[in-house]
């Protein structure tokens, strides 16, 4: 493989050969969590039924954005988790209206705990 590469202004062509080596393949890779099952993996929130919006992740409640009672929307911010300095907005899977909250700011929750009740 020719790669092109510039260095103080100086352009330089170099021949790479590359050796094809046998990779280890990895399986599944769980981080904490022990003999509970994983959380989801992505920040986006699913529902654990059709009316729960759970935690995808282990943290603490930094803010609820929603009380109960209000109509929301899809996609509409309900509350924000803190987890190891960063947060993550925790969105509505669908639209609807906040049926009970069921965490308080602060609390510590883990992945997949149920947060927000829709109706």
């Amino acid at each position: 493989m020719k790669l092109k590469v510039t260095v103080n202004g100086i352009a330089y062509d170099i021949d790479v050969e590359v050796e094809e080596q046998e990779r280890p393949t990895l399986g599944s890779v769980v981080i904490g969590g022990g003999g509970a099952s994983a959380a989801p993996t992505t920040a986006s929130v699913k529902a654990a039924s059709a009316n729960a919006v759970v935690a995808p992740l282990s943290g603490a409640v930094a803010r609820i954005l929603v009380t109960e009672g209000d109509e929301i929307a899809e996609g509409q911010v309900l509350l924000v988790l803190e987890a190891m300095k960063m947060e993550t907005e925790i969105t509505a899977p669908h639209a609807g209206k906040v049926a009970h909250i069921l965490v308080g700011e602060r609390d510590a929750v883990q992945g997949g705990e149920p947060l927000i009740e829709l109706a």
